[in-house]
């Protein structure tokens, strides 16, 4: 893919300030991407934007949809621009803005708005949003059906998955799917409103980023859970024993970080079975993505090209086995049926222990991979990849990721003495908290690298209090946001930034 020598900012919507809970689609998000144009980026990279759950923490890499939207990204004010919430409605639910998202807010007020707009909605007087709202249905049936009857199935049968649903609809028994739809039909149009109207101001919001000269960077995790709509509605595809649950699940092998590896629990793809029809599901998936975002980030990219089977009892990852995936092929076909045979709009996660085989898939399709400046200072800086003399320019170049510390909290605590003696050796500075996040800024927009990008946080230099996630921690994370002031400084900071991006040629055209 050829990016361009430009640069970018990785906010996820929920950490968008705003009174209803979390961020959203509304003003905040516009008035960040003017921002984005006044400083002189032209990418914003987001995290998955499909459903979340709280049994996974709010998870946006945890969904039971590869296809589906999240409720709670619908903004109340675009509701209102629409006519169909009203300004008392609005002024009704909200909530205080604060340092974190208050999720079971959000999707409360949502819940609550979007229903009394389907109510308005039916009432006939949006004739052209009716019209609106039945291509919706006919173009995205291919995953909306399913989704719709996934969520009020898993609804109706007290949350429980799919595979302990009674047999005939765990097993889509067309008669009982039919009976259920019939029974259910105002429950289950109600759900593909509300999956309309996401779409509609997520098309609305790619658009005005658009009119500014700012793309979004969207992302596929390689992977999608067990109880989610994905594999009830396609079990042919995963590798799942007769009663639906997993045979064998994804994960990591042990290395330097764990010594028991990292079982992640998804079931794995039966990639020869999607060979069958030209990986159709594949290619649906990635050209949804890319309908409202210019690029895709995908997840594990190195499952493309092989993935570590563990054996669904086993408890821990160490009893393994690399197998060989059909990425290439995968990608292959995209290429050709998608993308007229030109280049792929793709970006490859390649972080961690990369071997030559996940290397030549990239360089096949000409990929660009991460790399990640708080992985570059650790032992011989020289060598390590990751160092920005040895960053190759087809690359995409971060201070940090959703799952680093901010780069102040590196200098302050996660880095070791040897990195922090490294990093301040490499920049020729002296070097403190205050300005830690500032020189990696520097250092990445001054990069070979054509794409570069950089967390809020970051530009802010705020600390670990404002870490997005952390790995090894499973509560407590996903929910950092910016304050009203936050979002202040970054708008005063617009003008320097620009001048930054300008000296170091990232403004493009």
């Amino acid at each position: 893919m050829s990016i361009g020598r430009r640069s970018g900012v990785l906010l996820h919507v929920t950490s968008l300030p705003g009174p209803y809970g979390a961020g959203d689609f509304g003003t905040g998000a516009r008035r960040f991407a003017e921002f984005l144009k006044e400083a002189g980026f032209s990418l914003w990279q987001l995290l998955p934007l499909t459903p979340v759950l709280p049994v996974f923490g709010h998870s946006p890499y945890s969904s039971p949809s590869a296809f589906a939207g999240n409720p709670s990204l619908v903004s109340p004010e675009l509701l209102f621009e629409d006519g169909l919430a009203t300004k008392a409605e609005l002024d009704d639910c909200a909530v205080p803005s604060g340092r974190a998202a208050d999720f079971a807010a959000a999707s409360e007020i949502r819940a609550r708005l979007c229903a009394l707009a389907f109510a308005r909605f039916k009432s006939g007087w949006y004739r052209q949003m009716t019209d609106e709202f039945e291509k919706f249905r006919s173009e995205e049936n291919y995953w909306l059906r399913d989704y719709a009857l996934y969520s009020l199935l898993k609804k109706k049968n007290g949350e429980r998955c799919w595979a302990d649903w009674p047999a005939e609809l765990a097993a889509r028994d067309e008669a009982a799917l039919a009976r259920f739809e019939a029974e259910c039909a105002e429950e289950l149009s109600f759900i593909e409103f509300t999956q309309f109207i996401f779409f509609r101001q997520l098309g609305a919001l790619s658009a005005y980023c658009a009119e500014l000269g700012v793309e979004l960077m969207g992302d596929a995790p390689i992977y999608v859970a067990w109880d989610g709509a994905d594999v009830w509605a396609a079990r042919g595809l995963f590798d799942l024993e007769p009663d639906g649950r997993p045979r064998c699940v994804a994960g990591v092998p042990p290395d330097y970080f764990s010594e028991t590896g990292q079982r992640w629990g998804n079931p794995l793809y039966r990639w020869e079975e999607m060979r069958r029809d030209g990986f159709a599901w594949w290619r649906s998936r990635l050209r949804h993505i890319l309908k409202y975002c210019a690029v895709a980030r995908i997840d594990h990219f190195r499952g493309l090209s092989a993935f570590w089977e563990i054996p669904a009892e086993c408890e821990t990852a160490k009893d393994g086995r690399w197998l060989p995936a059909l990425g290439g092929e995968m990608l292959e076909a995209f290429r050709r049926e998608e993308c007229g045979g030109g280049e792929l709009p793709l970006v490859a996660e390649d972080l961690g222990i990369i071997t030559d085989d996940v290397r030549e898939l990239m360089a096949r399709f000409g990929l660009p991979g991460m790399k990640v400046l708080m992985f570059a200072f650790g032992g011989r800086v020289a060598e390590n990849p990751y160092a920005p003399h040895n960053v190759a320019p087809r690359s995409v170049i971060y201070t940090g990721t959703h799952d680093n510390d901010t780069a102040a909290g590196w200098w302050s605590g996660s880095a070791t003495a040897q990195e922090r003696e490294n990093f301040a050796l490499y920049t020729g500075r002296e070097v403190d908290a205050g300005n830690a996040a500032e020189i990696m800024t520097r250092m990445a927009l001054s990069s070979t690298a054509e794409l570069a990008v950089v967390p809020a946080q970051d530009l802010l230099g705020l600390g670990s209090e404002c870490r997005m996630n952390r790995p090894s921690v499973p509560k407590g994370n996903w929910g950092w946001r910016l304050t009203e002031d936050e979002f202040a400084r970054l708008r005063d900071k617009a003008p320097s930034l620009r001048a930054l991006n300008d000296i170091y040629g990232r403004l493009g055209q």
